[in-house]
């Protein structure tokens, strides 16, 4: 009776806990802060829930969910975890596509097509991706391919950060996927002070001038073009512009509503669950708890930042070339956390002036910004 007791406390979390294995309870406090954030405080909770859900679940000592399958002599002799089957969907590329599709289904290209300028605003506001990335490979702690992994945190744009670090550095996937989600739930608290530091008062009290209508035909062929000037120059991002592409033309073109509501909601909705849990799982303790997430976190702030200045700074340069005509705020939504980065932007208009509507004219900039995180993406593969 007593070895039986024995065999069975053994098999139990609590018992490995007990042991030592303290990062485990550290993650799974890392998890519960998480939960606060996305239930109590909103913060991204479509997000951040199925994240906090699979950190807890991949914590918790001999469970087993993330074990991969024993096979011997070709022959499985034991299945793997749930989590390990769900997370091939990350491994393999799938998944980020897939929310890239959902997310087509859901933008609208207009403004960008009306007003084609914003589209520099998007280019600029990735500058904040390439000065991390010279500041990370400086850094003894990382090699080339990691710090191209952190340094696309600075692009706001969670599913394009897995995409490029599962090919890169799959081993700290989890540092990066959850600090660019944290850092996409902290636009509303990151974005103001540094449009204010870098921006007067009669800068931001600017209006632009209302945007031409769109017709329907130029938005049909947007996606078709810029898939095709895309991937002529850059043809390693075609998984992610291809389905964000794909995404848009389906909702476009009028003719497979169906198609569009699946894509735009139910396929898009699942995928973020899928995605979200299989990303989790993978900040266990052991390879979550060291210094180099630590330096990840830190300059993921510094390429989100950077990012921000960026588009703002360029914002203020065709404020002065257009001669007061453009308000320098919209070039902060040129990072690709869309639309909470334009809502920021005008926002923050309206701080200064209530009949300030600058909500669609940072939608520009805000849709470049997802193509041109991807570019950026796509750029890093090629040249690593």
């Amino acid at each position: 009776m007593i070895d039986l007791f024995k065999e069975f406390w053994n098999s139990t979390g609590i018992s490995e806990i007990l042991a030592g294995n303290w990062r485990n309870i550290v993650m799974i406090l890392v998890a519960f802060v998480l939960f606060y954030l996305a239930i109590a405080k909103k913060f991204e909770p479509y997000l951040l829930i199925p994240i906090a859900f699979g950190m807890f679940l991949a914590n918790f000592p001999l469970g087993g969910i993330t074990n991969p399958p024993v096979i011997v002599d070709g022959e499985t002799k034991e299945v793997g975890g749930l989590i390990y089957y769900l997370q091939q969907g990350v491994k393999l590329g799938i998944y980020p596509a897939l929310i890239f599709l959902g997310i087509g289904a859901t933008t609208d290209f207009g403004p960008l097509i009306a007003n084609p300028k914003s589209l520099l605003l998007g280019a600029a506001a990735q500058i904040g991706i390439f000065l991390t990335f010279l500041v990370a490979i400086v850094l003894p702690q990382f090699n080339g391919f990691e710090a191209a992994s952190i340094a696309i945190i600075g692009g706001a744009d969670g599913p394009t950060a897995i995409f490029l670090t599962n090919r890169l550095a799959p081993h700290i996937l989890g540092s990066v996927s959850i600090a660019a989600y944290s850092y996409m739930a902290l636009v509303p608290v990151i974005q103001p002070p540094v449009i204010r530091l870098l921006t007067t008062k009669r800068e931001r009290r600017i209006k632009m001038e209302q945007l031409r209508e769109v017709s329907k035909l130029e938005k049909i062929i947007f996606p078709i073009a810029v898939t095709l000037v895309v991937l002529l120059l850059v043809p390693s991002c075609a998984p992610l512009i291809g389905c964000l592409m794909l995404g848009n033309l389906i909702k476009e073109s009028g003719v497979v509503p169906k198609l569009t509501e699946t894509a735009a909601n139910s396929l898009l909705y699942i995928v973020t669950i899928l995605l979200g849990v299989s990303v989790g799982a993978t900040a266990t303790g052991e390879q979550f708890l060291r210094i180099e997430t630590l330096l990840i976190i830190g300059l993921g702030v510094v390429a989100f930042m950077t990012a921000t200045a960026g588009g703002v700074l360029f914002g203020k340069l065709m404020c002065w070339i257009t001669k007061g005509k453009v308000n320098p705020i919209i070039g902060a939504a040129g990072v690709s956390a869309v639309p909470m980065a334009a809502r920021v932007a005008h926002l923050e208009g309206q701080r200064e002036d209530p009949e300030n509507y600058l909500l669609m004219h940072a939608m520009g900039p805000n849709v470049a910004g997802v193509i041109g995180s991807a570019i950026a993406a796509g750029a890093f593969m090629i040249f690593f």
